[in-house]
């Protein structure tokens, strides 16, 4: 793997790098140490024709407030806490209501929005961020580092590790939006999913789990055998009305395990995700279309895009039954996400 650096943004305070990770295989990896933001992932089509496969903004600046979170490690905690509470040693945590009446994504000041420390070391690009206790109001302080792989069989690895020296919580993630038939194509609903799991969290109205796992069993949530994304979408089933279309949290086995393929008929590019996280969201972009413009000048549709985003389960610090993103002196949270592509014929 062959790293480049490149000035991305350079206009007064705001200065940003970009990393350039290439392979012998054609595939390419552009991160911002900004969030460590994925701004553009590029390889062969089925017919070599070059294909940029991650949605982003045309104007570099928009990366700064970055509304729909392209392509950015999310923390300190991913996705929705209820009413930005929870209770943390005896002690009611308050949080900064930043998406309906709940924290989310870390906050206006989250990971996404800031520019981590970068360290390049043999064929990996490693990025670092200290959190103090009570920054953004979260209790303890913690030392995150996030590292990019690109390896000559086009399989980008991705790296979280967090460590203490108390205890605190961390829940970090990537929210890369994917589109196989490439950048600035109206639609995934075309793209074939694959999504091992056989239940998911459900959700409220308010999009917050209520603590129960339902089975995907005879419902449109059920991708265990491969079906098209846009097939069960708009289907008159109360938890896909609440979000207008996939937004849930699917429950995952343990171990690095292959967790969800998608594969894209049009372009031949087929996705293998595998995680040792304990849950994965899935989102099909159903709010985008509101006037975000993409690399190539068009405006984003909705569903013009889909995340899969490995994770500890939403709000899953108000919730003890589930799987707890606790990191403490003595053990450092790690966890490993790869995103394996090849083209199918």
């Amino acid at each position: 793997m062959k790293i480049t650096k490149e000035k991305y943004i350079d206009c007064g305070k705001n200065k940003v790098n970009k990393y350039i990770l290439n392979n012998s295989a054609g595939m390419s990896v552009e991160v911002l140490d900004l969030g460590c933001t994925i701004v553009s992932l590029k390889l062969p089509d089925r017919d070599g024709e070059l294909k940029d496969v991650v949605l982003g903004y045309k104007d570099p600046m928009q990366y700064f407030s970055n509304p729909a979170f392209f392509g950015s490690v999310i923390g300190r905690i991913s996705n929705r806490i209820a009413k930005g509470r929870f209770c943390w040693q005896g002690k009611q945590i308050e949080l900064e209501i930043n998406g309906g009446n709940d924290h989310l994504h870390g906050g206006t000041n989250g990971f996404w929005g800031r520019v981590w420390e970068c360290i390049e070391d043999e064929g990996r690009l490693i990025f670092k961020i200290n959190s103090p206790d009570k920054d953004s109001n979260y209790p303890g302080e913690i030392e995150c580092y996030v590292s990019y792989i690109l390896t000559e069989d086009n399989e980008l690895i991705i790296k979280y590790k967090v460590t203490t020296p108390s205890e605190s919580m961390a829940n970090l993630t990537n929210h890369s939006y994917f589109n196989l038939n490439g950048d600035g194509s109206d639609s995934v609903l075309n793209h074939y999913l694959k999504i091992n799991s056989d239940y998911f969290t459900e959700i409220a109205p308010d999009y917050i789990p209520t603590g129960k796992l339902l089975s995907v069993d005879n419902t449109p949530m059920d991708f265990r055998t491969f079906k098209t994304i846009g097939r069960d979408i708009d289907a008159d089933y109360d938890q896909l009305l609440i979000t207008g279309g996939y937004d849930h949290n699917y429950v995952l086995s343990e171990g690095l395990e292959i967790a969800a393929i998608v594969y894209s008929p049009e372009s031949g590019i087929e996705l293998e995700v595998s995680s040792d996280s304990p849950g994965m969201q899935l989102y099909t972009a159903n709010l985008m279309g509101e006037g975000l413009i993409g690399k190539n000048g068009r405006e984003y549709k909705q569903r013009s895009g889909f995340c899969l985003e490995t994770q500890f389960y939403p709000d899953s610090l108000n919730h003890p039954e589930f799987p707890q993103p606790i990191v403490t002196k003595d053990a450092a949270q790690q966890f490993e996400t790869r995103f394996k592509f090849r083209i199918r014929d």
